[in-house]
């Protein structure tokens, strides 16, 4: 049986040629091989979440929040082609989320799961709509914002 670490590392064939920048995101310590694609949607769904009223607990906002982090860190990584193409979506979206929260400076948020560096500002904001699990959590924490009207 061949040794398996002196295997050559298997390489995908990955669409905009992202599988460089998987490796080295993976080497940050990034645990699954994501697309741009992948981490847009899973933006826009929390953009869609958190205006609707984010229902779930502060671990799983916190959680969710690192599609923005894995965005930021490989935007250094890709290709002029992959940002030229992605950069508009992600901007729509950022106005969303901004729209759609309320910025603290970080307070409510750090006090629930610490804190970031400055150019990681979607950590210093909040839901505008306080809901649920995590609308209890950030209200603890200090955050202001409007509950949502259940039935």
């Amino acid at each position: 049986m061949s040794d398996p670490s002196s295997a050559a590392p298997l390489t995908l064939a990955l669409p905009d040629g992202q599988a460089i920048e998987q490796v080295r995101l993976h080497q940050r310590g990034w645990s699954t091989a994501f697309t741009v694609a992948d981490m847009v949607n899973q933006w826009a769904w929390l953009v869609r979440e958190v205006e609707r009223g984010y229902t779930d607990v502060v671990e799983e906002y916190s959680n969710d929040l690192y599609c923005r982090n894995w965005l930021h860190e490989a935007w250094l990584l890709l290709d002029d082609r992959t940002v030229l193409v992605w950069t508009q979506r992600i901007r729509e979206l950022d106005k969303r989320f901004c729209a759609a929260t309320v910025d603290d400076d970080g307070i409510a948020m750090a006090q629930c799961h610490g804190s970031f560096s400055p150019e990681m500002w979607w950590w210093r904001r909040h839901p505008r709509i306080l809901a649920a699990n995590l609308g209890q959590a950030l209200q603890s924490a200090g955050a202001i914002g409007t509950e949502l009207d259940t039935p």
